[in-house]
């Protein structure tokens, strides 16, 4: 999947349906399917990513920890490099966002107070070679994933122990529900393939800038997921995010739904995120891949 500049995108969204009670509301070039019957299969589906996605997340208070330590800019940083190198040997976003999600969980389990910058850069090495094992279909050397950005070299024997202790500390869980693979399940469940491909751009670049701000860090993979397909439907198309939203919404508890409608708000500014000592990490893939 080629990594590049989302913007300016026009997305005609179809609601698949297959029921002729369906009722059908015409705006534009748009048909939208509301729904007059239970999507059984979605709804299976999205009960069993909620229940996945709880193994899938970082210790309790993790952006707590991450502020306390002064960790969020390094966490930045080496995201930023993660992404670069998706971009670089045109992995898919799947498999940058099971890094990430590897990074988050492993430092929330470890919670040391004795970080420094080579050991974020090692993990992050790490992670990024588990997820390619685990989700690519053609493995790279230790050797070629250290490409540029990097300010540490580190032998292959160095990485495959911290690949062995990243595993037993993840338990072994790799297929984590992220924020992309919940997207994925999302779009798939409602769109058709071609307006699929047309969403989940812009919707792939807000998950992207929310990987890079501290507060989007308290959020669930689910909650985040649903806010960037809302902000994406309403930028896009008004009219579909309601209809969809409101789908959605019915099947969560109070509380979750607070919490979209919180992380929505937050996506909608779409400010730059302050790092420690008035650094910005920056929001835009396009600024991610090009200007670190």
């Amino acid at each position: 999947m080629v990594y590049e500049c989302m913007d300016n995108l026009l997305c005609d969204e179809v609601w698949l349906s297959n029921n002729s009670e369906n009722t059908f509301e015409e705006v534009g070039d748009f048909v939208v399917s509301l729904k007059s019957y239970e999507n059984k299969e979605f709804e299976e589906a999205f009960t069993l990513y909620l229940e996945k996605e709880a193994s899938s997340l970082p210790e309790h208070n993790y952006a707590k920890y991450l502020h306390s330590n002064n960790l969020f800019l390094p966490r930045c940083r080496v995201i930023q490099w993660l992404v670069k190198c998706g971009s670089h040997f045109n992995l898919s976003f799947g498999t940058v966002f099971l890094a990430v999600n590897y990074l988050d969980r492993f430092v929330s389990i470890c919670q040391s107070n004795d970080w420094k910058y080579w050991m974020l850069e090692l993990l992050s090495i790490a992670c990024l070679s588990v997820a390619i094992k685990f989700n690519e279909k053609s493995p790279l050397s230790l050797h070629e994933i250290q490409v540029e950005g990097l300010n540490y070299s580190f032998q292959s024997s160095v990485i495959l122990k911290m690949e062995l202790i990243l595993l037993k500390a993840l338990g072994w869980h790799l297929n984590s529900v992220t924020t992309y693979s919940f997207v994925e399940m999302l779009d798939i469940h409602f769109f058709q393939s071609h307006l699929y491909q047309k969403l989940i751009s812009p919707a792939t670049q807000l998950l992207l800038q929310a990987t890079l701000d501290q507060k989007m860090v308290e959020f669930r993979p689910s909650t985040v997921a649903i806010s960037a397909l809302w902000c994406s439907l309403d930028q896009l198309y008004p009219p579909t995010a309601d209809s969809y939203i409101a789908y959605i919404l019915r099947l969560l508890s109070q509380t979750q739904k607070d919490d979209i409608i919180k992380c929505h708000e937050l996506m909608q500014r779409q400010a730059p995120v302050c790092c420690e000592n008035h650094h910005h990490c920056p929001l835009s893939p396009t600024t991610v891949l090009f200007n670190t």
